[in-house]
């Protein structure tokens, strides 16, 4: 199949894939006479695999791994394990990160009463306190420093 076709079956952009074969995640295709790639099965299964993979976001680095472990299968998966255990660590770091940041736009938006306009919005005000270094409810001074 071509790498239209491919993309097609994947869902996965022409660029990306190409970036794929470049990185050595996607095995590099066969040539036909006039120089167009010839996709099979194998990359189909493999442009799958990375996709699932990116879904669950992990890193390339790590699918890489993952896609050697496919090449080469251990007796036992506790690297595998490992390695997912450190994207769950990722994950987790990240959720507590995102509800921090809901936490500090909470904040900013309780300080907008919607009575005031321009430059008399809460919000506004605000950014503004804070791009000039000033504590502000999204971001109230670290008492914790001293």
């Amino acid at each position: 199949m071509r790498i239209s076709e491919l993309s097609s079956a994947t869902g996965v952009e022409l660029e990306t894939i190409r970036f794929y074969e470049k990185q050595g995640l996607l095995p590099a295709p066969a040539r036909q006479d006039n120089g167009y790639r010839s996709y099979n099965a194998e990359h189909l299964e493999r442009l799958s695999f990375i996709r699932h993979c990116r879904a669950l976001d992990i890193p390339l680095a790590d699918i890489r791994r993952l896609t050697t472990f496919i090449n080469d299968p251990a007796d036992d998966c506790g690297d595998i394990n490992l390695l997912i255990d450190q994207q769950i660590a990722r994950v987790k770091a990240r959720l507590k990160s995102m509800k921090a940041l809901e936490k500090q736009l909470s904040q900013l938006r309780a300080r907008c009463d919607e009575r005031h306009h321009g430059r008399e919005c809460g919000i506004l005000q605000e950014l503004v306190a804070a791009a000039h270094g000033e504590a502000c409810a999204c971001h109230p001074p670290d008492t914790k420093k001293a």
